[in-house]
This record gives structure tokens, C-alpha cells and sequence, in this order.
């Protein structure tokens, strides 16, 4: 079997997309493609033609003929397979079923074409392989990406640069223009980091409990880092001295950019202000602090049932002055029994396990003080595992159905009243588009992040008020492979331990 062209025709003759697959002229191809509607009769039930050198075999695409152009010794029963396997591609890609559609889905049409047939015979493939092999990554996309990411590390660093020299600038000439009184100018960069997925609530005596959760494959806290520009600690220079620090060109371009990809870009007076805020938030104020955080691992699967269920929980101290050291913790575990507790090898372990507990081995010995970090200084951790469906606080019921040239996508989720979760983000993977999803119906708010083709729902808070929602979104045809693993993180401020921390005991 040899296919010598692979087209897309329109009922008048007109070509739209040819692929040749062996060495023809353009002449000739022409030739035999503006033969092909001058030879189908009408009232003909099959759907292939014979001449003296070829063999057309075609089918009808609405308004359009796909068709194949193959000599007289191929297989026919060959040919036909062919032909229902590119009639199965032809509406993957193409945006309609008319001529503007093909015309402007030309390239990817032909890349599909090749896929199926090589060199004038067909590959063994299905729809989702040829899919998968022109969705594949590309070296050179990532090198792209790279050297962008690079112009855009360069540009923030020479924007540093200028804004230090100006600064020094500034310094300068009000020392001129002062008389030799100098006023002092200082600039100072803030790094803070916080995660969505803990919370730490303050009580009384400067206690805490919280708990995180995520749903998803592999989920863990995440870390995002804002910078910014400390307010100036001297008065700054009278009105029309110095210069103005502004964005040049080519930083304003590279900021656009990414705004338009669904970046989300913060302006250095917003970024100054978080994070003064969040270096704030984190700064313990109680002499004593504990913190009690959970981590929720769960894998569901895709057509029902759990893989895995994992709670990881950890009860840290934080002590700012060293004579508030020599203390223990009375706590209660709670009644929950397939929680496994586990204390840190410093820790008395008969005093806990009779006495619910928490001290050192060694009374005389107080616990460290100062700043260890935002997770402080473990005392206790946990972890409970367990097959029960109804252990997980929130599922997830994904519906994808093609109809004609769109796939309708309808999502629920159902949370249980176990807790109230806070901050839900449910991140949907889509297919590469042209265009964001149409959102037809949603309970909450949603976002389309176009670099990683995900759209994000978002929920602020779920609680007896709206324990079930829905969204219902509309794309170009896709394979609902496409749509999964679907990711959730929240948060919440109860835990699977149920573990509280009752007072602190001055160790003697």
C-alpha cells in the first residue's frame, strides 16, 4: 500500500490542506486533486474512485471531502482504515468544520498527517498516541523559556542596580545642597516566607493550634517569597531634586508580557507592604509559643476509590527568653485511636505516656530559646493512616462529555462536616488553548494561569453554608484524559488528632 497524498478538499474543488507523502510535482498533484470532483457520480454508494493510474478514496466531512490519493495496487480494506482514522483527527483539530477552521488549523492538520502515515504507509497508532506525540515537549521550547526567564533575571538585576546608584545619587547631591549636613538614606531588601497550608491561631498565654491539609498526588506546604523596598529611615529630599526612579522600556515590555501570560505582577509599594506585613506576622511576640500543624496526603482515584490516605502532624515550642526554659507541657491527645504518637528522644517518655505530659529527660535542662525558625523546636509528632473513604473532607466528581465542536466539563465537589476549610483551590489541567475556557456556571471565583494551562478554582471558605458546588466550563474538542489529575490545597483550623495543649509547668 502506497498513499500518495493525504487532502482536504471542498465540494467545488477548492484545496485547502494536501500532504504529499512521496516525490510528485506540484503539477501534478494539482492535476490529480482538481480531477477528483469532476469524477463522483451521483447516487453512488461507495466512496472510491478508480482511473487509469490512481485511486481516490474518499469521505464526506459536512461541506468538505476528505480524501486520500493512493496508486492501484494498494489495499483497499489498508486504505479505508486510514482514511476513519484521519476522519477521527480532523475534528481533534480543526476549529470547525468549514473552510476557515481548516485553513487556520493547516500546520497542526499536516503534523497529525505525519504521524499516521510515513512515507506513504500507515503507522500503527491511535488518536491519543498522535495526540501525545504532537503535544510532546520541545527542546527548543524550553530553551526558549530559559533564555526568556534569563532577560528577565538580567532586567530586574540592572533595575536594582540603577535604582542603588540613583539612591546614591539622591544622597549626594542633598549633602551639596544641605551645606554639609548630610541626611542619611537607607534601602533594605525583606524575605519572608508563609504557607497557605497552616494555620496558627493564637490563645490565651500564647498557645496555638492549626492544622493544613492538601489533596492531591504529592502535596506539601509551598513557600512564596515576596521583595520589597524598605520605606526610607531619614526624611526624604525636597520635591524636584534628584531623579525619578522609573521602569525603562524594555523592563515595562518583559512586565506586560507576563501579565498577559496570567502572571501575577506586584508593584514594589505593594511589595514593600506585604512584606513588612508578613515579617510582622511572624515575628513571636509570647514569650512561650507552640504550634500544633497537620498535613493531609490523599490520592483518589479517577473512577472511585481511595490509594492513599496520610495525616502527618508535628507540635512545635517556640521560647524567646532563656529563663521561660525550664518548663513542661500538660497536653491531651484526644480519643481519635488510629493516631500513633511519637515523641522526640530528649523527651520523657513514661512522663508522657502516663501523664500526657511533655518535658525533657532531664528537669534541670531547658529547652532552647531564640529564634529557631518559623517551625521551632519539635516536641511531639503524629501519624495516622486509614482506608475509610469517609475520612477525606472534600472529594472531587469530574464530568467531561464532547458535543459537536465543544467539550462541556462539569466539576462538583462535596465536602464532609468534619471541618470548615479555608483558602480551597482546586487546579484543573486543560488542554493547550488559544483562548481561556468559557466558564458557564461557577460557585466561587476562577482563574486561567495560560503558561501551565490550568484553571483554578477558588472557594474562600466552605462551612455548613456550602458544603457542595459546582462549575461548568466549555473548550475546544479534547480527550478527557486531558482533564486529570485534577489538585486541591486548603486549609483548615481542626485536626484528625484532636490535640490540645492545656498550660505550661514551670520545672523546678
Amino acid at each position: 500500500m502506497v498513499v500518495l497524498a493525504a487532502s482536504i478538499v471542498s465540494k467545488n474543488g477548492k484545496v485547502l490542506v494536501s500532504r504529499q507523502f512521496v516525490d510528485m510535482s506540484r503539477i501534478r498533484i494539482e492535476g490529480l486533486l482538481a480531477a477528483f470532483p469532476k469524477l463522483i457520480g451521483i447516487g453512488k454508494q461507495h466512496t472510491y474512485i478508480e482511473t487509469e493510474n490512481v485511486r481516490y478514496v474518499y469521505q464526506p466531512i459536512e461541506a468538505l471531502y476528505l480524501l486520500l490519493v493512493t496508486n492501484k495496487q494498494s489495499n483497499i480494506l489498508d486504505d479505508l482504515e486510514t482514511l476513519r482514522l484521519l476522519s477521527k483527527l480532523v475534528p481533534e483539530y480543526a476549529m470547525s468544520l468549514d473552510e476557515e477552521g481548516i485553513c487556520q488549523t493547516a500546520f497542526e492538520l499536516i503534523f497529525a498527517f505525519d504521524e499516521v502515515i510515513s512515507l506513504g504507509h500507515k503507522e500503527n497508532v491511535t488518536v491519543a498516541q498522535v495526540k501525545q506525540y504532537c503535544e510532546m515537549e520541545s527542546h527548543e521550547e524550553k530553551l526558549h523559556k530559559l533564555l526568556l526567564q534569563n532577560k528577565i533575571d538580567e532586567t530586574k538585576r540592572r533595575m536594582k542596580e540603577e535604582a542603588s546608584k540613583i539612591d546614591q545619587m539622591k544622597i549626594e547631591k542633598n549633602r551639596g545642597n544641605k551645606g554639609g549636613f548630610m541626611s542619611s538614606m537607607g534601602s533594605g531588601r525583606i524575605e519572608s516566607s508563609f504557607s497557605d497550608m497552616s494555620i496558627s491561631s493564637g490563645g490565651g498565654g500564647g498557645f496555638g493550634s492549626g492544622s493544613g491539609f492538601g489533596l492531591t498526588n504529592d502535596i506539601d506546604s509551598f513557600a512564596s517569597k515576596s521583595k520589597g523596598r524598605q520605606p526610607s529611615s531619614a526624611t526624604a529630599p525636597p520635591k524636584g531634586l534628584g531623579m525619578k526612579l522609573g521602569k525603562n522600556q524594555r523592563a515595562n515590555q518583559f512586565l506586560e508580557s507576563l501579565k498577559a501570560e496570567g502572571e501575577m505582577i506586584v508593584e514594589d509599594a505593594q511589595q514593600s507592604k506585604l512584606s513588612s506585613h508578613i515579617a510582622a506576622a511572624h515575628q513571636p511576640t509570647d514569650p512561650v509559643t507552640l504550634t500544633a500543624e497537620e498535613k493531609l496526603n490523599v490520592t483518589l482515584k479517577r473512577d472511585g476509590g481511595m490509594s492513599n490516605f496520610d495525616v502527618q502532624g508535628q507540635l512545635s515550642l517556640q521560647i524567646l527568653n532563656p529563663e521561660d526554659g525550664l518548663i513542661q507541657v500538660q497536653i491531651e491527645a484526644g480519643g481519635n485511636p488510629g493516631v500513633i504518637f511519637k515523641t522526640h528522644p530528649n523527651m520523657n517518655k513514661e512522663l508522657f505516656a502516663n501523664e500526657n505530659i511533655l518535658g525533657l529527660r532531664d528537669p534541670s535542662r531547658p529547652f532552647p530559646t531564640g529564634q529557631t525558625g518559623d517551625a521551632g523546636v519539635g516536641l511531639l509528632k503524629w501519624r495516622m493512616q486509614s482506608a475509610d473513604e469517609s475520612m477525606v473532607p472534600l472529594t472531587i466528581n469530574c464530568w467531561p462529555s464532547v458535543s459537536g465542536n465543544e467539550t462541556f466539563v462539569s466539576i462538583e465537589y462535596e465536602a464532609s462536616s468534619m471541618f470548615d476549610l479555608r483558602n480551597v483551590v482546586i487546579s484543573v489541567p486543560l488542554p493547550a488553548l488559544r483562548e481561556p475556557p468559557s466558564v458557564r456556571q461557577i460557585d466561587g471565583e476562577w482563574r486561567y494561569d495560560s503558561r501551565n494551562s490550568i484553571l483554578e478554582w477558588s472557594i474562600l471558605l466552605i462551612d455548613n453554608s456550602n458544603r457542595s458546588g459546582s462549575m461548568e466550563f466549555v473548550v475546544p474538542p479534547a480527550d478527557s484524559s486531558s482533564f486529570f489529575p485534577i489538585s486541591v490545597r486548603f486549609s483548615a483550623t481542626s485536626t484528625y488528632s484532636e490535640l490540645k495543649v492545656w498550660f505550661c509547668l514551670k520545672s523546678w
